[in-house]
Order: C-alpha cells, then sequence, then structure tokens
C-alpha cells in the first residue's frame, strides 16, 4: 500500500494533519459531522467565543475542511470532506476501544 509522495502532497498532508491535531478544530468538525450550524450556534455547543471560532473556521475552511453557505446575515458552516470526516469517525472509533 506504499505510495510515494510528491512535494506538494507532503505539505498538504502535514497542513491537515497539524489542523487536526488542535483541540478546538477536533470539536468544530466533530460538531459539523452532525449537520449545519451557524458560527453563533457552534460558539454557543462548545462554550467558546464567536472569535474564537471564527478564527478556527477560517483555518478549516482554508484548508477546505469546512465550507460556508451565506443566509442573510448569518453563516452556515458544514464539513466540506468527507475522506477527513471518516477519517475522524475512524480515529473517535479507535480511541473508544482504549
Amino acid at each position: 500500500m506504499y505510495q510515494q509522495l510528491d512535494d506538494d502532497t507532503l505539505i498538504r498532508l502535514t497542513r491537515i494533519f497539524k489542523a487536526l491535531g488542535e483541540p478546538t478544530r477536533l470539536r468544530i468538525l466533530n460538531l459539523l459531522c452532525g449537520g449545519e450550524y451557524a458560527v453563533g450556534d457552534i460558539a454557543q455547543q462548545l462554550g467558546l467565543s464567536q472569535s474564537a471560532i471564527s478564527h478556527q473556521l477560517r483555518i478549516l475552511k482554508d484548508l477546505r475542511l469546512v465550507k460556508a453557505r451565506r443566509a442573510g446575515v448569518s453563516i452556515y458552516y458544514t464539513g466540506d470532506d468527507e475522506h477527513v470526516l471518516g477519517l475522524l469517525k475512524q480515529a473517535i472509533d479507535h480511541v473508544a476501544h482504549f
């Protein structure tokens, strides 16, 4: 199953795993696995400020791990990469077996 990785792929993988290494971003992605949420709803669910959530969402959006949809004055976020969301779900299942 070994696959040679070019430099661009290695850089992109490193950025994704670095993003997944931050607890708040993992909490956001885990929440977004369950559906679409506005920034304020995410902040309320996770007990964090909207500013903190917006900062983390910007990082996740830049990596194309979440996507945004505007509805009036609200912006709603969902997961945008089924592969990464699947990886997250598998990792959660893996940790649950300990």
